[in-house]
């Protein structure tokens, strides 16, 4: 909350003093900052949806709506850039004179502004890709003011007006580049991938030298949300040494090992009919 109306109100000023500043920089450093709030607002929806108790329609809750916030927040920032990058080419050739020290003090507030509400989700981003996707939105707006300042400060000095466009586009470059793995990792996660705090292998090492487990197979892992990790699993075991609390035990290894914090395991007597989802070369 803190954040989207710091952004709001900052988004409001650069307008007003870009276009009396006739500074492309400033222009497109709100539309990115306006992005921020669309983004900020994804992720607060998303996080408040994840929180909703499980339905008869959505049995595991809303908790998948993190990991869509943050293919969507990847994919505004792609599109803000477009639009910098758009505004910024066609500066070039322009006769409107940039107005240095205006870019320079509002983008100096940007910083501010931006540094800020990054702050805020610092630690929440480090293992979480929703909160990752704000924090990143706000650390690259942090770092279009920055530019704007550097081109505001040269412009001033030096009346040189094709600094102003130029360091919109090699910001827009920046920023691209930053947001890449964030749009990789959240359209991996959409797609039910693997995520990539968990080694598919080890976990397969971890089951298949469990007491009593002759084999593994239909083994899934994948994201709930963008915090959450599920399991699902077949082990064939000998049930003659099956001790009664290797359930428990097994849930309790699996997310102190590996942070899988749901999963479901059905157990295969040794020596039964295979299991019918079991096919050659399958997992």
């Amino acid at each position: 909350m803190i954040g989207i109306t710091l952004n709001v109100i900052f988004v409001a000023v650069e307008v007003v003093f870009g276009i009396l500043a006739s500074s492309s920089a400033l222009l497109a450093d709100a539309a990115h900052n306006a992005g921020d709030v669309l983004g900020l607002g994804l992720a607060w929806g998303a996080a408040t949806l994840a929180r909703r108790a499980p339905s008869s329609i959505h049995t595991y809750g809303l908790r998948r709506s993190t990991v869509l916030a943050a293919l969507a927040n990847a994919l505004l920032l792609v599109g803000a850039v477009a639009v910098v990058a758009w505004e910024a080419i066609g500066r070039f050739g322009s006769t409107v004179e940039p107005q240095g020290p205006t870019m320079m003090w509002v983008a100096a507030v940007g910083v501010a502004v931006n540094g800020l509400s990054a702050f805020f989700f610092y630690e929440g981003s480090k293992g979480d890709a929703n909160l990752r996707g704000a924090f990143l939105h706000l650390i690259a707006d942090a770092a279009v003011s920055a530019g704007v300042i550097v081109a505001g400060a040269i412009v001033w000095t030096t009346s040189w007006d094709w600094v102003d466009p130029l360091t919109s586009l090699l910001v827009s470059v920046i920023v691209l580049w930053g947001t890449w793995g964030l749009l990789r990792d959240s359209l991996h996660l959409s797609l039910d991938g693997v995520p990539k705090s968990i080694s598919l292998d080890q976990v397969e090492a971890f089951l298949r030298a469990l007491p009593g487990v002759e084999a593994v197979h239909d083994l899934h892992v994948w994201a709930m949300s963008t915090t959450e990790i599920a399991l699902t699993v077949h082990l064939t075991m000998d049930c003659a040494t099956y001790p009664p609390p290797f359930l428990a035990r097994l849930e309790h290894d699996l997310e102190d090992r590996f942070g899988i914090g749901h999963a479901t395991v059905q157990i295969e007597p040794l020596g039964a009919s295979p299991c019918a989802r079991t096919k050659p070369g399958s997992v």
